[in-house]
């Protein structure tokens, strides 16, 4: 008897296909932000700064907080990112997993240190401010 046709195999060969392209997608970015950490976090602090979301007093403690954030961020599990960013997956249509990251970090971790003076904003306005930095990482489809 031939084998049975299967008409989902294509399907499943597709969505494969895109899960291996968001993970390799995954990787560069992350091996990107860990190469260029400091770069970047002197942007991101800027950023928010410009956009009137963080009121710090010391930019440089802040700055140095992102760096030390995008070099461990490499080397985290994959399910406590995704725990990280579960509540603010529905932000944009197809974000930056970095981006809800950085924004979920902000909100629950950022408010804590020692030197931000207050935060400012709510969820989509802090998303827009870092993910105008982070998106940057994004290799172009």
């Amino acid at each position: 008897m031939p084998y049975a046709h299967n008409p989902y195999g294509a399907g499943d060969r597709a969505v494969r296909s895109i899960d291996r392209n968001r993970e390799k997608e995954r990787r560069v970015m992350l091996k990107l932000a860990q190469k260029h950490a400091d770069e970047l976090a002197t942007k991101l602090v800027q950023r928010l700064l410009d956009t009137h979301i963080i009121e710090t007093d010391s930019v440089e403690a802040i700055r140095e907080h992102f760096s030390s954030l995008f070099q461990k961020m490499r080397d985290m599990d994959e399910f406590d990112l995704q725990y990280k960013i579960a509540p603010l997956r529905q932000l944009a249509a197809d974000p930056n997993f970095m981006s809800l990251y950085i924004t979920q970090h902000i909100i629950e971790n950022l408010i804590d240190h020692s030197h931000i003076l207050d935060i400012y904003g709510d969820d989509q306005e802090i998303f827009l401010a870092v993910d105008s930095i982070m998106d940057k990482l994004r290799p172009p489809e």
